[in-house]
């Protein structure tokens, strides 16, 4: 083995490493940004790719976890600050610090609830980035099969 297949090696992994930059790159890297897309899209996304489409559903219903938690956390740890110390500044401190605990507690249950260790999260992200992509500059053409029953690009 090499000194140029060492490096190459070790390209190849801090690539895959630092895969996550491509998200960032295709999201948040352009010149002109996309559109806002509505639930509707979203929705159309689901029920067209047989793959994605269920595992964005589940990133979608994972944030209601996140959510509860995050209120449970506030009220709980806001209250107590509330109870016992009275000073303003802690109150708002403790119910900051229970929401994040709290939506961190309930993305933790979302993840074991709904299977989501077993996805690629990123990847249903960024497929559904691309799809809409895709859809609002026109290059999605979508025909019903209606033989088949379903949608085809």
């Amino acid at each position: 083995m090499g000194i140029g297949e060492h490096f190459e090696g070790v390209k190849q992994h801090w690539a895959r490493n630092f895969a996550f930059l491509d998200y960032f790159k295709k999201v948040y890297g352009r010149d002109q940004p996309l559109p806002k897309w509505s639930d509707a899209d979203v929705e159309e996304f689901i029920a067209s790719d047989p793959v994605y489409g269920p595992q964005l559903k589940a990133l979608r219903e994972s944030r209601k976890f996140a959510l509860g938690g995050a209120l449970a956390g506030a009220a709980h740890l806001g209250g107590v600050a509330f109870k016992y110390s009275k000073s303003p500044h802690g109150v708002v401190l403790a119910t900051g610090f229970g929401a994040l605990t709290g939506a961190v507690l309930g993305s933790e249950v979302a993840e074991h609830w709904y299977e989501l260790y077993k996805m690629d999260k990123q990847g249903a992200n960024l497929r559904f980035i691309y799809w809409w992509e895709d859809k609002v500059s026109g290059v999605l053409m979508l025909c019903h099969l209606s033989e088949f029953g379903f949608w085809a690009v």
